[in-house]
């Protein structure tokens, strides 16, 4: 009879094990184990340090990194399923010394270091760079959007919260008037139905309603303000130009003045506006449409749950999302650079990306490819005076480019000769060439995020999801370059 090899798994330990052969060698826990360890933490270690030291002792920011790192690069996003994870992964139990840390703690250390932690993307990028991963031959752009953690169900246009605003208080008095008679008349039967109930649950209704119509108003009035303060400057600019007019030289200072006085009643009337410019503020923002007293169109909408975020369209159908934008080197696909706004449309984002990657990886890139939605004429330029070669699709439809001998039946403002230029290179084997490398590029690193599990943002609010993002796209380059690591020891061994 064959005998079976031994299973006795209540025998204890006869001799202290080794937690480094629970997994096997080469495993993406040691890689993150040596990684973060290496890692300035200064900003965490700071924060930590200057709370009140009396108290539980904090759990080591060397291990919640590294807890929190490798959870984003395996696909466990969620605090409860990190702390189930270190009870029943043995990789992080391995990285948590078989700490068990509660999911409050792990929600509250990454939402105070939130932005440390977003600050890591630029540590791994130099990571990445230092092991030769980056080259800078070839940049793609795109972006994608990334659904909010809030409802499109939950969001209302302003003529509609000014409406329902109207028949709420109408039933609110109707229901005044019903508790009334109750009370009058003392009806004790048995299944009576009490107002009050439905009067307190429509009064919460009306507060918020006004709630969201008031930071509407002064949402769209800082926008319109900041419109009216460019106007200004403007004007300005263009009094000083050699070849304006003596009459304009005079007439555009007043004009400029009276913009700024407009502006400055807007901006007392929005000062308590949830709207508040931050470190990324080149980055471009959507706001709600407003009239020129800078009053909510009646279309303008807000949502409840997450304000900033905003209606997008995406795979056919509209979406409560924020725009998130990579910058991807062909090499080895590592992201050289990421950003998300709450603006749907891409065009707007094509400077800011590219300055993002001369920052960080302190070089032009020799090309840089977008789909359609990055072409105008003013990121052409913009690009060569950065010294990198744009190639930038001008689309198919007769708004973005015609096949050759169409462009003359093009109106004057369609047929510019910077989109004519485009096409013309797009056409030609080099520029051909270039732009089919582009999806290949970027558009697999979108899908490899996604594949992760990544679909939707976990907080509410501008700054707290464009931390996240920053975070997700460090955790890419990590595994780009642990597997680099991984072929490199292959090939050596």
């Amino acid at each position: 009879m064959k005998s079976y090899r031994a299973w006795s798994p209540d025998q204890p330990y006869l001799l202290p094990p080794s937690p480094r052969e629970w997994l096997p060698a080469g495993h993406l826990a040691f890689f993150i184990l040596d990684l973060v360890r290496d890692l300035d933490l200064g900003a965490i270690e700071a924060e930590l340090q200057a709370k009140e030291s009396r108290g539980e002792r904090p759990y080591s920011p060397v291990m919640m990194t590294g807890l929190l790192l490798y959870a984003y690069a395996t696909g466990v996003f969620s605090s409860r399923g990190i702390e189930r994870a270190t009870v029943e992964d043995v990789a992080f139990r391995f990285l948590a010394a078989s700490e068990r840390p509660h999911f409050t703690t792990i929600n509250q250390s990454r939402a105070r270091h939130r932005k440390a932690l977003a600050e890591l993307f630029t540590q791994a990028l130099q990571a990445c760079m230092s092991a030769g991963l980056v080259k800078l031959g070839h940049v793609a752009l795109d972006g994608t959007k990334m659904k909010a953690n809030a409802s499109k169900h939950k969001a209302m246009s302003y003529d509609r919260l000014v409406a329902d605003d109207a028949k709420l208080r109408a039933e609110v008095e109707a229901l005044l008037e019903r508790a009334e008679a109750v009370d009058a008349e003392e009806d004790e039967q048995e299944g009576t139905h009490d107002p009050q109930e439905e009067i307190r649950r429509r009064e919460e209704r009306l507060a918020k309603m006004q709630e969201a119509r008031e930071a509407l108003r002064r949402e769209t009035a800082a926008a319109r303000a900041r419109r009216l303060r460019e106007q200004a400057e403007e004007l300005r600019k263009k009094a000083v130009a050699p070849d304006t007019a003596p009459r304009d030289q005079v007439g555009f200072p007043t004009i400029a003045s009276k913009r700024d006085e407009q502006a400055a009643r807007l901006e007392e009337r929005s000062k308590d506006s949830d709207e508040k410019p931050d470190d990324d503020d080149d980055l471009p923002r959507s706001t709600p449409p407003s009239t020129p007293s800078g009053e909510p169109q009646p279309k303008a909408q807000r949502n409840f749950t997450d304000p900033q975020s905003r209606l997008m369209f995406r795979d056919g159908a509209f979406l409560q999302a924020y725009n998130g934008q990579l910058a991807v080197d062909e090499a080895n696909q590592i992201i050289v650079a990421a950003a998300l706004s709450n603006q749907g449309a891409d065009s707007e984002y094509f400077g800011p990306m590219l300055r993002r990657v001369v920052d960080n990886c302190s070089a032009v890139p020799a090309c840089t490819t977008g789909d359609s939605g990055y072409f105008s004429a003013a990121n052409v330029h913009l690009a060569e005076r950065m010294g990198t070669l744009p190639v930038i699709s001008v689309g198919k439809h007769h708004n973005s480019g015609l096949p050759h001998g169409e462009e003359k039946a093009l109106p004057s403002h369609q047929a510019n000769p910077e989109r004519v230029a485009m096409r013309t290179f797009l056409e030609s084997p080099e520029g051909h060439a270039l732009y089919a490398r582009r999806k290949a590029t970027v558009e697999p690193v979108i899908g490899q995020i996604r594949t992760r599990g990544f679909q939707q943002l976990s907080f509410r609010g501008l700054f707290k999801n464009r931390c996240e993002w920053l975070f997700v796209a460090a955790t890419h380059n990590l595994l780009k370059l642990w597997r680099a690591a991984r072929r490199t020891q292959l090939v050596a061994g």
